[in-house]
């Protein structure tokens, strides 16, 4: 999906003109892979718009740099309002945010020690990640030929930027086969994941979905949806999933920040169920989708609105000339 640009985006505790924003080409992470990043959201809701578990994103994503040895130069609440500002100074109702830590330009090599830390927040409006189409009537995954990476070479539970190369080759693979998207098996052969989605079996009453054994990133929708599905009466257990459940189960569905809440109707070649959504992805994903925009007061706890003060409290300027990187090491 192309990147429509807005005018601002927020670098080093700076707001900088969308054009401005760039790095130098010998950028560590550019050649590595040393960065970790997030997928965020902001909804237009009932108390104006708002992004969702923001905290929850900021804690993963710095949680991600410690677990790659990037000590960051900024606090949780820090980046936390540097979004909510960024959100109002671009003037936006709903958008998707990408904030990305990673280590700068300065050093060359596979040690990264001495590579500058860089932080950065951009935001666009994004529609449906797998399309609105897929959302009502559900997509078509096949099972990757490629693995999800294992926990003994790299982190699956960070979301760092070289590791998502991974689901790359899964995702070209899935889309030249005619599909649109990949589900990964673990290094065991259990179901893992789609490329940026966690899955879920519905099957004899009960709802499984992977754990965090299964080489899965630890999703803030999934977290979520677990929540929503207990008060709603279902349960949702983690366990192993073996790769023919996919084919026998009622009702597959998946979920991601940038997905949301999608039905899966085929797996290779297989018509999941009716062929059609299930009542259970019914329910779950109007009760997401009303959680997100703020129609249910139970989960306005996980809203964080963009209110007219975060413009009052600047947390940074605004400049529109690129600042020279700085070289260190």
């Amino acid at each position: 999906m192309n990147v429509d640009p807005t005018d601002l985006i927020w670098m080093n505790g700076e707001f900088v003109a969308w054009e401005d924003a760039k790095v130098h080409v010998l950028t560590h992470g550019l050649h590595y892979g040393t960065g970790v990043f997030e997928g965020v959201r902001c909804y237009d809701t009932e108390l104006g718009p708002a992004v969702f578990r923001n905290a929850e994103h900021v804690e993963r994503l710095l949680k991600s740099a410690e677990l790659y040895y990037m000590p960051v130069p900024y606090s949780a609440e820090e980046l936390r309002s540097a979004t909510l500002e960024l959100v109002a100074r671009n003037g936006m109702s709903s958008c998707y945010i990408r904030p990305i830590i990673y280590r700068g330009y300065g050093q060359m090599g596979l040690n990264p020690l001495e590579a500058p830390v860089d932080v950065t927040i951009a935001c666009w409006e994004w529609g449906a990640y797998l399309g609105e189409e897929g959302k009502r009537r559900g997509i078509r995954a096949r099972v990757s030929s490629w693995e999800r990476i294992s926990p003994r070479s790299l982190i699956p539970h960070a979301k760092a930027s070289g590791q998502y190369l991974n689901s790359v080759l899964a995702k070209v693979e899935s889309l030249k086969a005619g599909y649109e998207e990949a589900i990964l098996l673990d290094e065991h052969g259990h179901v893992c994941e789609g490329t940026g989605e966690n899955i879920y079996v519905v099957r004899d009453g009960e709802i499984a979905t992977p754990g965090q054994h299964n080489s899965i990133l630890d999703g803030i929708t999934r977290r979520s949806l677990i929540q929503l599905a207990g008060d709603l009466g279902y349960e949702i257990v983690e366990r192993n999933v073996a790769r023919a459940e996919l084919y026998l189960a009622e009702e597959v569905f998946m979920s991601g920040t940038a997905a949301e809440l999608v039905p899966v109707r085929e797996i290779d070649d297989h018509p999941i169920g009716t062929g059609e959504p299930g009542e259970v992805t019914r329910v779950l994903q109007a009760a997401y989708d009303d959680a997100i925009h703020g129609r249910s007061e139970r989960y306005r706890e996980w809203l964080d609105v963009v209110s007219p003060s975060a413009l009052q409290t600047p947390t940074g300027e605004v400049r529109t000339a690129s600042r020279a990187p700085t070289v260190t090491g």
